[in-house]
């Protein structure tokens, strides 16, 4: 029977296609952070080299804010660090789909896993549980992303420059929006659900917290609990997969 896998540009197509919904409430994030960034005094330079090298909307959010607080770097990449723990509940939850890839290749999807991508990327892997041509898929959602997420950071730097008064247009409800429309359709696994329950309830006793500490905290608790239950899973799958593995050998 002939390979029914799409081709890779079809595939690169479909990933992009699939991403555009969420593309429209990461366009006032992004320009957004460019607004927000050029009033902390940041170079233009310093702005599009962070959104091309870091690549990390809400972690960027919090150093852009940090740094007009005048916070010191050790603060910053601390906090940023715990901002961007969910990436690992997320990258835990692609392995079963990606550990037969070269290092190269994981570290390249690494860098590019953002809450947008992994949605769209969940959602397809639910249909295509072999994962057979996932890294375009991957890809094209990807590449749409960090070009969008690039000319948005400019065009909220221009804006920053001659349109003052724009951090008081309430931009920054996107993100709020566009987290709850990317993480809802992925609380499809038990891992997901605990993960999430977790954080709220630490979140309401840690609400009074100086700092937004409970954030952080919050945020530990629950990733720590999705990593743990998705490393159980994910061992679980491993052994079934030797054990057919095995079982077909001894078959032939």
């Amino acid at each position: 029977m002939p390979d029914q896998t799409p081709s890779p540009a079809r595939l690169l197509l479909q990933g992009a296609q699939h991403s555009l919904p969420l593309i429209l409430a990461a366009v006032p994030f992004g320009i957004l952070y460019g607004v927000l960034a050029k009033a902390a005094g940041m170079s233009d330079l310093a702005i599009i080299g962070m959104s091309a090298l870091v690549f990390a909307g809400s972690a960027q959010f919090l150093a852009v804010s940090m740094l007009g607080a005048a916070a010191a770097w050790p603060a910053i990449l601390l906090a940023t660090f715990f901002v961007n723990l969910r990436h690992m509940l997320y990258a835990a939850t692609l392995v079963p789909h990606t550990r037969h890839m070269r290092s190269s290749i994981r570290a390249k999807l690494a860098f590019w896993l953002t809450d947008e991508t992994f949605a769209v990327v969940s959602g397809w892997l639910r249909t295509h549980q072999d994962g057979k041509g996932l890294y375009w898929y991957y890809t094209g959602s990807a590449l749409l992303m960090y070009s969008n997420w690039l000319l948005c950071s400019w065009i909220g730097l221009t804006l920053g420059q001659n349109l003052p008064g724009m951090t008081d247009l309430g931009l920054e409800v996107a993100m709020i929006v566009a987290f709850v429309g990317i993480i809802a359709p992925a609380m499809v696994y038990s891992p997901m659900w605990l993960a999430g329950i977790s954080a709220g309830v630490c979140a309401i006793f840690t609400i009074d917290w100086p700092y937004q500490s409970g954030l952080i905290v919050s945020s530990v608790v629950g990733v720590s609990l999705g990593l743990i239950l998705e490393t159980l899973n994910l061992s679980k799958t491993i052994k079934s997969q030797d054990h057919s593995s095995e079982g077909g050998l001894n078959r032939e």
